[in-house]
């Protein structure tokens, strides 16, 4: 299938720039890059309320519909940036989609990030966040019954690994895991990284910094690192994976779909047509974009609907 008119654009943009290596630039450029790309988001949802809050040390940011119950169904989600960058400030808009159109309570879990923390902190912080979030859920405004953990990218490998470590401490495990385009193999041997690896933007160069970075002192196949080649996946709750078509991460997401059926966890899988890594956050450009999040939305809460 054809790219998607706005996201075609993009890469073409790009092309003709000379696919610029983002292992190439600063650090701060990177981040400040990821940043400006958030003019294509789209027009921002305003229908919610939007509070950041701390415990314990960990930063949060809560999303709320006006005048929501109590209690409501909660996504605590992780955000995208190959470990490197990103934020609360990178993810807001979609955030704020999520909120609305799910009514329910979104709640983004701040991260440190490479290369000025290395594994395992991400991972760390990411599981401590989940933990804080149902310790305080009262305050929070959290169903403890009703919680995603959901992430894009690299926050999609977060919501996967921090679902293991939770299911090996045996206290609790989220309702469902919903897992954007997850990076979850450091060695890159699936086919698309060769297949969609060099035009579309977010390349294979850009996600294997990123993965260098956080991973300096790591072995590439260590299971927390690669979580892909895991077989103790069975036992977790519900997964849906989303795909792009044009993503150097395709297959790998088609291939935990795959893993996760043959061990056992119910799982559900959709490869998005005619998009690229980060379509999900092309909401000013992409109907993709647009209609992902409300299919994210009914997932978390299917009453709503």
């Amino acid at each position: 299938m054809a790219l998607e008119k706005g996201i075609d654009k993009l890469v073409q943009d790009f092309i003709a720039a000379g696919r610029p290596a983002s292992s190439s630039q600063s650090i701060d450029d990177r981040r400040a890059g990821y940043l400006a790309s958030t003019v294509l988001a789209g027009e921002t949802e305003t229908r919610i309320t939007v509070e950041k809050l701390e415990r314990e040390g960990m930063t949060f940011q809560v999303y709320s519909p006006r005048n929501a119950a109590t209690l409501l169904p909660t996504v605590i989600y992780y955000h995208g940036g190959c470990f490197i960058s990103g934020g609360f400030e990178t993810h807001d808009n979609q955030l704020r989609q999520l909120a609305y159109y799910g009514n329910c309570r979104v709640i983004a879990t701040k991260y440190r990030l490479a290369p000025e923390h290395t594994f395992p902190v991400a991972h760390d912080d990411a599981e401590k966040g989940a933990n804080l979030v149902r310790k305080y859920a009262d305050t929070f405004g959290v169903d403890t019954n009703r919680i995603t953990l959901c992430g894009d990218s690299a926050g999609g490998h977060l919501a996967l690994v921090t679902s293991l470590r939770l299911k090996k401490a045996g206290v609790w495990l989220p309702a469902q895991l919903i897992l954007i385009y997850p990076m979850l193999d450091a060695t890159a041997r699936s086919e698309s990284y060769t297949r969609n690896g060099m035009d579309y933007v977010i390349t294979r160069d850009t996600l294997l910094s990123g993965f260098e970075m956080y991973l300096a002192d790591t072995e590439k196949l260590h299971p927390e690192a690669s979580p892909l080649w895991r077989d103790d996946l069975n036992g977790l709750p519900p997964v849906h994976i989303i795909t792009a078509e044009f993503d150097p991460l395709c297959d790998e997401g088609e291939t935990l779909y795959q893993y996760l059926t043959e061990q056992g966890v119910v799982c559900t899988a959709q490869r998005w047509l005619g998009v690229i890594h980060g379509f999900y956050q092309l909401g000013g450009i992409s109907q993709s974009a647009r209609d992902v999040i409300r299919d994210i939305a009914r997932r978390i809460h299917p009453a709503r609907q």
